[in-house]
């Protein structure tokens, strides 16, 4: 039934032309199997819906269509512009990518502890011509920090902080949170909510489903081993939440 459906909110970070790997996989796609999966969702009919659209239907305001799709991107990696936005752009896909408030322009510092390459993060007047060609944002805290293990008013400012940041950057309201690491807690939660936010997103694996605590979304992850089967097994596989698994790398 209709009631029924749930929505997969699919989590990517970035996209790219990268070299095989073992480990970290969580945080990269390639930009091929990235146009496959794009091209897939096409050739099957999937609904792709802005966030604010399927939170609607989450709300129950709308009915959920077959197969139906949000695509988000955590962090906001320069490397979105090259590789994924022209796809998105191409079959008319909308997207929102998260920010990371205190790195706008910056490198994701935080993959060094890893022995990583430090990507490029989106610059200011990257992200405003994205933001006037259609794509949505929304805030990943100001440091990328996991929120429910730093002390409560740190955390309070990194929720609060980086949606005043972002709005002065973009001119509009940022009504729309990703929880680092998907690392959360109530009292993250209920900062978040208490903050002005209409949605959080999470790590933890499923379906949204109406009813759903808005706040605390679950989402299906699209990392670097991903095939088309492997892709496909995760819009399909049941919508119960598997319990919360936080890998190295996520957020």
């Amino acid at each position: 039934m209709a009631s029924d459906r749930g929505i997969s909110i699919l989590m990517y970070h970035q996209v790219g032309d990268f070299a095989p790997m073992r480990a970290h996989r969580s945080t990269y796609c390639h930009y091929e199997r990235f146009a496959a999966q794009m091209a897939h969702l096409r050739r099957f009919d999937y609904s792709v819906l802005r966030l604010d659209d399927a939170l609607a239907m989450l709300r129950g305001e709308r009915p959920i269509p077959p197969r139906a799709v949000v695509i988000t991107f955590d962090d906001g990696y320069e490397n979105f512009h090259e590789y994924a936005y022209p796809v998105l752009r191409r079959h008319g896909f909308p997207a929102i990518v998260y920010l990371l408030a205190g790195y706008i322009g910056k490198n994701a510092e935080w993959f060094a502890r890893d022995g990583r390459d430090t990507p490029p993060l989106m610059s200011v007047d990257r992200i405003r011509v994205l933001r006037r060609a259609g794509i949505d944002f929304g805030s990943h805290g100001v440091n990328h920090l996991k929120l429910a293990q730093i002390d409560r008013p740190r955390m309070r400012d990194e929720v609060r902080d980086s949606k005043a940041m972002l709005e002065d950057l973009l001119g509009e309201a940022v009504c729309h949170f990703c929880y680092p690491y998907g690392d959360h807690d109530a009292e993250v939660v209920e900062t978040t909510r208490s903050a002005g936010y209409q949605s959080g997103v999470t790590c933890v694996r499923g379906a949204a489903r109406p009813g759903e605590d808005l706040l605390q979304l679950p989402r299906k992850a699209i990392s670097y081993g991903d095939n088309l089967i492997g892709y496909a097994w995760k819009l399909h596989r049941k919508n119960e939440r598997a319990a919360p698994v936080f890998p190295a790398g996520y957020g």
